[in-house]
């Protein structure tokens, strides 16, 4: 485990060496040390809520989507798989590329997808929705806004993920990403019933987390949090003015208190966070992913370059 390096002040309140130390550091050469104070220390609610969203915005491909329908996984075993990704991605993001946690959970990860033929601009299209949402979201719902040099720290940090995983064609500037996402979206978004499929079962397995008068409002929720172009791929109906103002309006006043105080461990690491399928025991990083693939999984390589098909 990371030390704790920072504490609470009275156990509570925000403890400001975090943000003036990430204000004297370079990302050119420390964009790991900052990608971990940031989703250790001063955004780790923020963080895993846009990874969510970025996750969803990835459904509104049907290359993707039906990728995901047809392994079964997300309308089978939905919450397992939420929590086996985002246990593999708080790894390397709290612990650093280089680290043998770090290192462990890429390669696995990189195994698990090796399993499937997904396309290299799939896997982009991935990597660039796991550098702008957590930019956007925090930007406009965090208790404060990054700063330059922590947008580009998670620009590289993810940038060294694309290389950890072997992709091809990674685009080496923030501008250079954007453009093709730009691209990607205009070529693949489209509706599909797969997406319809994906995006319900992803709603399904949030639903699961909040008692069953609260649950209708999930779905309208993350369509409210969405744009036009998601919506249209998903088929979901653009809520009133009215819910997305409600929306809005607790997602703004929420950011307030968090300026000074934060209920989240000091750190958050993988170690105290709560994993709905993992409550007696964390499990160990190479036996994440599917059930039907552990035991080919077990011999298997971790593929050395993407071949694009």
């Amino acid at each position: 485990m990371l030390p704790q390096e920072y504490s609470k002040i009275a156990g509570l309140f925000r403890n400001p060496a975090v943000r003036r130390d990430l204000a004297g550091m370079d990302p050119d050469r420390e964009y790991q040390r900052m990608v971990q104070l940031l989703v250790g220390y001063e955004f780790p609610f923020d963080v895993t809520r846009a990874l969510e969203l970025a996750l969803f915005h990835t459904y509104a491909s049907p290359r993707t989507s039906a990728l995901l329908a047809r392994t079964g996984e997300f309308e089978r075993h939905g919450q397992k798989r939420y929590d086996d990704t985002s246990m593999l991605i708080a790894w390397f993001m709290q612990y650093g590329l280089d680290t043998e946690a770090g290192q462990r959970a890429i390669t696995h990860m990189n195994r698990i997808h090796g399993m499937y033929q997904i396309h290299n601009e799939d896997f982009l299209m991935v990597l660039a929705t796991f550098v702008f949402y957590p930019i956007n979201w925090i930007n406009r719902y965090g208790w404060r806004k990054l700063t330059k040099t922590e947008e580009k720290a998670l620009f590289l940090f993810f940038r060294e993920v694309g290389h950890h995983m072997h992709l091809r064609d990674v685009p080496q500037t923030i501008e250079g990403l954007k453009a093709f996402t730009d691209a990607y979206e205009a070529e693949h978004f489209r509706y599909a019933e797969s997406n319809r499929r994906i995006a319900d079962a992803t709603v399904k397995i949030v639903e699961g987390w909040f008692p069953g008068p609260l649950r209708p409002v999930v779905q309208p929720t993350f369509a409210a949090l969405i744009n036009d172009k998601l919506r249209e791929a998903f088929g979901y109906q653009k809520p009133s003015a009215l819910f997305r103002g409600l929306i809005e309006g607790a997602l703004w006043l929420r950011k307030w208190p968090l300026k000074l105080i934060t209920f989240k461990p000091y750190p958050t690491l993988v170690e105290n966070t709560l994993y709905r399928s993992y409550r007696k025991g964390l499990p160990a990083i190479e036996d994440l992913g599917p059930e039907k693939l552990k035991p080919a999984l077990k011999n298997r390589a971790e593929p050395i370059r993407r071949d694009g098909r």
